[in-house]
């Protein structure tokens, strides 16, 4: 058996598999054709696969297990726990953080993933309920009993990641960031925490949920997708945030670049410890993001991609 890639290795651009199952056009979803993709991922060496337990309420996880037979190895497989499915259609959730809980979901999670270990295990938010040392330490016993290899936190402040990294490293913390969501920047932000504790930050949704690839221009979503009833993807937010979509355009053309690999470049440009998972289930749009790992933006062209518009609408 090879060594499985570690994150450094697996790359600046993974793949978000949450579409693939959940949220978005879920009556377009084919298990067969998001099997293909994972496999070409790994064929590009996109290698980082991140997924979670809550994802079509196991659905992705497993997904990943039957794509990836054979062929585990060569993924670098992030998967979170801590939030838990009470209604799948209506997305209704709730937070536990519990050591049983999460003993529970590891367990149910290596079964589905059929795998031995976890390269890297969230806890995906924070339970108000439950001490975070409670909860950090049950994840810290599974990192001893070898289920898993590292440990990150999902959408927390520095306070918090500083709060479980004295007690058991943290390897990583996943936040949304893109050029039309960009709370992590700024002094004292988690960006900077990672940055000086040796965690990768993992950006998702670094696309703007598809926004930000210029291939949205109207609220045409089917009921089942997420964006069908977020703030940001009205008729009047749409007209008004495709003045940022127009502010990238003249940057990705002086490339020869897409809209999307000049987002991704960008927000790969606000640290060497960034790394980025924009998600598709779309084989020419996996390769688009592929290639973004290799465009290197100049100053002048970061200057004006930091001076876009603020979006209109709240992201959630």
């Amino acid at each position: 058996m090879t060594t499985p890639p570690t994150l450094a290795e697996a790359g600046p651009i993974g793949l978000g598999c949450q579409g693939m199952s959940w949220i978005y056009d879920e009556a377009g979803r084919d298990d067969a054709r998001s099997a293909a993709v994972l496999r070409e991922a790994l064929d590009l060496g996109v290698r980082h696969l991140d997924t979670s337990d809550i994802y079509g309420d196991g659905h992705n996880e497993e997904l990943l297990g039957k794509a990836l037979a054979g062929r585990r190895d060569d993924a670098f497989l992030a998967t979170k726990a801590g939030l838990v499915v009470d209604d799948l259609e209506a997305r209704v959730l709730h937070r536990d953080g519990s050591p049983a809980h999460l003993r529970r979901a590891v367990e149910a999670s290596l079964r589905r993933l059929g795998t031995d270990r976890i390269d890297l295990y969230y806890l995906h938010r924070i339970d108000p309920a439950v001490p975070l040392a409670e909860s950090w330490g049950a994840l810290a016993e599974l990192v001893a009993e070898g289920k898993v290899r590292q440990l990150g936190l999902s959408e927390v402040s520095a306070a918090e990641a500083a709060a479980a990294h004295r007690l058991h490293p943290v390897a990583a913390v996943q936040s949304e960031l893109s050029l039309w969501t960009r709370e992590p920047l700024g002094e004292g932000g988690i960006l900077e925490w990672c940055a000086a504790n040796g965690a990768a930050f993992v950006a998702f949704a670094p696309l703007g949920r598809g926004f930000l690839t210029g291939s949205i221009s109207s609220a045409s979503f089917t009921d089942e997708d997420f964006r069908a009833h977020n703030g940001r993807f009205t008729a009047e937010a749409i007209e008004a945030n495709l003045r940022i979509v127009r502010a990238v355009e003249p940057v990705a053309a002086r490339h020869g670049a897409t809209l999307s690999q000049t987002a991704l470049a960008w927000t790969l440009a606000q640290g060497p410890h960034v790394v980025t998972i924009p998600g598709t289930r779309n084989s020419r749009h996996l390769r688009d993001n592929a290639a973004a790992g290799t465009l290197h933006l100049t100053d002048a062209d970061l200057h004006l991609l930091d001076a876009v518009p603020a979006p209109v609408g709240n992201r959630y």
